[in-house]
Formats: C-alpha cells, sequence, structure tokens
C-alpha cells in the first residue's frame, strides 16, 4: 500500500492559499456591520440633521406660518429673504461681528494648538519634579465650572480696561486644561522616546527637538484640537455677552440682537443662525480628512 501524496502545504505546517483566502473571505463578511449597525448609524444621521432641517424649515417661512398649528415638512422660499434682513438689519453689525468671530476664533484656536502641545510635550517627555503633581492639578481645573470664575474675571478685565475689546474674550482662551491632557496623552504614545534621544544625539538643543519631532508627530492631534477649538469659540455666547459691547460683538452675541422686546420673529432669527452655521460647514468639509485622521491615531495606542 502506497503511502498518500502530501501537498507542500501540508508538509510544511502552513495553510494553503485557497484557505487563507477563505478564511479572509469569512473575516470580511463577519467584520461587515448587519442590519442594527446601519439602523443605529441611520438613526445617529438623521438625529444630527434633523435639527438643521428643523431650523432651516422655520427660516425658510414668515411669520404668520409660525402660527400655525402643524408646519409644513418642505421648506419653504423666504430664506434668502430671511438671510438678507439679518445681514441689513440695523440692530446688527453682521460683517463686524463675523470679522471679530473670525479674529477670536483663530487666535484662539493657534494658542490653544501651540501651547497645549507645548505643554503636552513637556509632561508627557520631560522629567521634572513635581511632573505629575502639576498635570493632575492642570486636569482639576476642568471640575471648576465656568460661572464660578466669570465674577472675578470680569473685575480683572474691568481693572485692566479690556471690557468691551476682543482682548477680553481672547487672552481668557489662550490655553485650555482639555488640550493640555489631550496633547500630553497622544504624545505619550505616539512619539517614540528614541526620536528624542537621537534628535538630541544630533546636537538638538530642548526647543528644537520640539519643534522639529515633538511638533510634527503632535500634527494629527493638534489639528482637530483646533478645529473643536474654533468651533467651541465661534458659537461662544456666554462670557463675550458679558464682556463686550453690542456695537463690538461677536456672532452669536450680535445675533441675540435680533430678538425684539415683545415679539421674536423666529424666522429671521433661525436665518441668522444658519448663516453662522456655514463657515463651520465649509470648515468641517476642508478640515474633515485630518479630523478622522486625528481621531483614529489619538485612539491606537503604540
Amino acid at each position: 500500500m502506497s503511502a498518500p501524496i502530501l501537498s507542500p502545504a501540508a508538509v510544511s505546517g502552513r495553510p494553503s492559499s485557497k484557505s487563507r483566502r477563505r478564511r479572509r473571505g469569512s473575516a470580511d463578511i463577519s467584520s461587515r456591520p448587519g442590519f442594527l449597525g446601519y439602523g443605529l448609524l441611520i438613526a445617529a444621521l438623521l438625529g444630527a440633521v434633523l435639527p438643521l432641517y428643523w431650523a432651516f424649515l422655520i427660516a425658510s417661512g414668515d411669520s404668520s406660518s409660525l402660527n400655525n398649528v402643524n408646519l409644513p415638512w418642505w421648506p419653504g422660499g423666504n430664506f434668502l429673504a430671511n438671510a438678507a434682513k439679518v445681514i441689513t438689519n440695523e440692530r446688527v453689525a453682521f460683517f463686524r461681528a463675523i470679522l471679530n468671530s473670525l479674529i477670536v476664533s483663530t487666535v484662539v484656536s493657534a494658542s490653544v494648538v501651540f501651547f497645549s502641545t507645548l505643554a503636552g510635550y513637556a509632561f508627557a517627555k520631560l522629567r521634572f519634579r513635581g511632573r505629575q503633581g502639576l498635570f493632575v492639578f492642570v486636569i482639576a481645573t476642568t471640575a471648576v465650572p465656568t460661572q464660578l470664575g466669570v465674577v472675578p474675571l470680569f473685575i480683572v478685565m474691568s481693572q485692566l480696561g479690556w471690557t468691551g475689546s476682543l482682548g477680553a474674550v481672547i487672552v481668557p482662551g489662550l490655553v485650555t486644561a482639555f488640550g493640555v491632557f489631550w496633547m500630553t496623552q497622544y504624545l505619550s504614545s505616539a512619539l517614540p522616546d528614541e526620536l528624542i534621544e537621537a534628535g538630541r544625539i544630533d546636537g538638538a538643543n530642548m526647543i528644537k527637538t520640539f519643534w522639529y519631532i515633538g511638533f510634527p508627530a503632535a500634527r494629527p492631534a493638534a489639528a482637530m484640537l483646533g478645529l473643536f477649538t474654533f468651533i467651541a469659540t465661534w458659537t461662544n455666547f456666554f462670557w463675550p455677552f458679558i464682556v463686550l459691547d453690542p456695537s463690538n460683538a461677536t456672532l452669536p452675541v450680535a445675533l441675540s440682537q435680533l430678538q425684539a422686546n415683545y415679539f421674536v420673529d423666529y424666522s429671521i432669527v433661525l436665518a441668522g443662525v444658519l448663516v453662522a452655521t456655514v463657515p463651520l460647514l465649509v470648515l468641517f468639509i476642508a478640515a474633515g480628512r485630518q479630523l478622522v485622521s486625528g481621531i483614529m491615531q489619538g485612539a491606537v495606542k503604540g
């Protein structure tokens, strides 16, 4: 009786290419989201789009249509007219408010990214006395409500003579505790110590090591932090409403002046809100790929 002929794959103990393709195909099928996954994604998409569509539905109508009990589900044709009323409104310096918001958001975002990356690099890769305690103190400041610091902060701005100016909004937001925490966690896992040691061996000092090694490594996370900071600053209403004058306000504060004393035309107000949202949507579309890259790289360690 002759012995069975064995294939090279069986002799070597490795699976054949056909079996590997079969396993890969079954793994790809099992990794695809099922009906429940797609249902949750569709529900999340509708939950995110529905408020914008509802705002657009009201903004495209007029004050008389809002008195109806049942609003139509199809937008009207007055959105451009309502947006024009917002832009040309005498009570709202619309273009000045957009410029102020652009200046404040850009300066604050750039400052938060730079100082948070610098502090995150120090906490993640430098060794100095009191590092852990100082880092815990920075994180603990996030537990303090913003409203508790409004009164002393307003007193400080009044003594400096900054009330009514954009500096009173820019300076308190130059760095955030969340930004420091995020960049510290990211650089701890994304930046190998060997790169820093190689830079020091080549003769780079601490500043050059940060600028040429640490900052490029933190670029994806810094892009995400800058985007979220820009959006949060653009939509910030509480502190600018307190410290700024109506004639030199940011966009959310300026849009709040569309409300009359005894009557609120929500079609005009929501038209202004949607117009103020357009720059954020453009920013999301332009920086979407970098945002996803920063989230994925920040979530994966090693």
